[in-house]
């Protein structure tokens, strides 16, 4: 049997893998039991009791989380001219229109979010099979087709974040850094599992949280209580 690094001896010490934390337990639990030299996310997953297949049950949404996510977010706005000033005013990192259409053609895609206007539209469509995959799609129900280029990307740059449930009925969203305080962490969960729970699916039946679990990168899961979790 292979021997226990100093780490995996610190975090079974640490960490029972079987039992479910309350959420101010495995905020600061969650942050013990990470040990990377950098500066690891901490990811929330969210296995819901639903359906993605059916599409009255696939949830969607946005949240904007208290205390951001911690990552520098690299955002392009396609836009006409007269809104290019306004979106580089607002912290855009890249600003244009056919020249960036043209380049995410030809495979460049160094961008986390793509805002876009209604008007521009008929232009960023043919660009369909290459983001939707990656999930970049411009879409309006997240925000990111709006004539208020600059909201969106102060929006953006502030913590708003977009998810949706997959195939397997999980949500998964990094929703901080280990850098965070518990507190922090703990606030963010609050929030994205609140407006998760608003978004619940008339359709969906029995049990709607299955299950709730907090990690950071090449760090084990920590269950949560969801009973533990205000709101809920």
């Amino acid at each position: 049997m292979a021997k226990l690094t100093k780490n995996q001896k610190a975090v079974a010490a640490k960490l029972d893998a079987s039992k479910e934390y309350a959420l101010e337990d495995a905020a600061a639990l969650v942050k013990e039991v990470t040990f990377t030299k950098f500066d690891a996310s901490v990811d929330i997953d969210v296995r819901l009791g639903v359906d993605p297949r059916k599409a009255d049950q696939m949830v969607r949404g946005v949240a904007t989380l208290p205390h951001g996510t911690g990552k520098e977010v690299r955002v392009l706005v396609l836009c006409t001219p007269d809104k290019e000033q306004e979106a580089k005013d607002a912290g855009a990192d890249h600003v244009g229109l056919d020249e960036y259409i043209k380049k995410i053609e030809g495979g460049w895609l160094d961008i986390d979010v793509i805002i876009t206007m209604p008007t521009v539209m008929a232009k960023v469509g043919r660009l369909g099979r290459i983001l939707g995959p990656r999930s970049l799609m411009p879409n309006p129900k997240a925000g990111t087709v709006t004539l208020d280029v600059a909201k969106a990307v102060k929006d953006v740059k502030a913590g708003k974040v977009d998810f949706k449930v997959d195939k397997a009925g999980i949500i998964h969203l990094s929703i901080g850094k280990a850098s965070f305080t518990a507190e922090q962490i703990r606030d963010n969960v609050t929030e994205i599992v609140q407006i998760i729970s608003k978004l619940k699916p008339a359709s969906a039946k029995g049990t709607y949280f299955k299950s709730v679990n907090l990690s950071s990168t090449m760090s084990p899961v920590v269950k949560l209580d969801t009973n533990s979790i205000p709101g809920l």
